[in-house]
């Protein structure tokens, strides 16, 4: 007696979404643990579509779980979620087939394949049509940079192949939104290169990315918006030219008369000014004053000028200027 056919499960047909929403959008999202310990405190959040959002925070600030409650993965204590302009986790199942993620490294099936692996994930997706399933998969890991190793098992990769593998199964489906949990963890700077180049590629298609990363510079290269945490709130969020303006630029006096020079500048309105201990450099923030009246102000007091310049500060001047953290501890 031969087994009943089992029945054949149909590709989902392509759900309308709201285009004219931000990709994502949070009000008032609190997370507070038992024990009272509060990890995302009343967080309004806003990224953008089309954008790269870069998601910054020392340890603790509560990225990891703000991105666990934005896919419906830790049921917040009060306020609101919306993705790609529906509500999660009210219309999860819905909007989440557009979302890929990566969240605080892969986790796959040790003992198999890359491949095989992705061709698990794939046939876990109600979504997804089998028809299509093994062209999908070789253009994932082609674009991640495995096809080679897709024969390989799991427990054979390295970190940084870990993470390419879960990038894999993130883009085995078209993806209105990704968000990305540290997704050049363990990769070597040619592969922290390929991944940024890849995340700008699929910003151009016209996917928007919300990324976390404790690497400040690959923000900087990568993303055209961020957004800084700091205890569960948001402490400054916008473009990168915009958070640019809220660090006032300094202007840097060469000279072998340092203490002389920073006494002109505080008498020009200098807040502070900062002796470089070790060189002939002095800085003071003046951001209204003209440099040439800098210069005939230090020439009037007989300092010996071998140089000015206004030099603004990096994103991670003001990330430690917000946060209180320096860039090592970050993640």
């Amino acid at each position: 007696m031969s087994a009943p056919a089992l029945p054949q499960v149909q590709p989902a047909a392509p759900v309308a979404l709201d285009d004219a929403a931000p990709a994502v959008r949070t009000r008032g999202l609190t997370k507070r643990f038992r024990g009272g310990q509060v990890a995302v405190d009343d967080l309004d959040l806003l990224v953008p579509r089309g954008s790269v959002t870069g998601f910054l925070g020392p340890n603790g600030s509560g990225k990891t779980t703000t991105i666990r409650m934005l896919l419906g993965l830790v049921t917040p204590t009060s306020g609101e979620v919306e993705l790609l302009g529906e509500q999660v986790p009210k219309a999860s199942a819905k909007v989440l087939p557009r979302v890929g993620a990566l969240v605080e490294g892969p986790a796959f099936h040790p003992y198999l394949s890359g491949r095989a692996n992705l061709v698990r994930a794939d046939a876990a997706d109600l979504t997804s049509d089998p028809r299509t399933s093994r062209a999908r998969i070789d253009a994932a890991l082609d674009r991640v940079g495995l096809g080679a190793a897709a024969t390989k098992r799991f427990r054979t990769y390295s970190l940084g192949m870990k993470q390419r593998l879960g990038l894999a199964a993130a883009l085995l489906q078209p993806r209105d939104l990704l968000i990305l949990d540290e997704p050049t963890n363990g990769l070597d700077p040619q592969g922290t290169r390929e991944v940024r180049n890849l995340v700008r590629e699929l910003a151009d298609e016209g996917c928007t990315v919300l990324v976390s990363s404790h690497l400040l510079a690959e923000i900087e290269h990568m993303c055209d918006r961020v957004t800084v945490m700091r205890a569960g709130r948001v402490v400054a969020a916008g473009t990168l030219e915009e958070l640019a303006l809220l660090s006032r630029p300094s202007l840097v006096v060469e000279t072998p008369d340092r203490e002389r020079a920073a006494g002109v500048l505080r008498s020009l309105g200098a807040s502070s000014t900062t002796l470089d201990p070790e060189g002939t450099k002095v800085r003071g923030e003046l951001p209204d004053v003209p440099v040439e009246d800098v210069v005939r102000a230090l020439v009037h007091a007989d300092v010996a000028v071998r140089g000015v310049a206004r030099a603004g500060r990096s994103l991670e001047d003001l990330f430690v200027e917000l946060t209180g953290e320096s860039s090592d501890v970050v993640g």
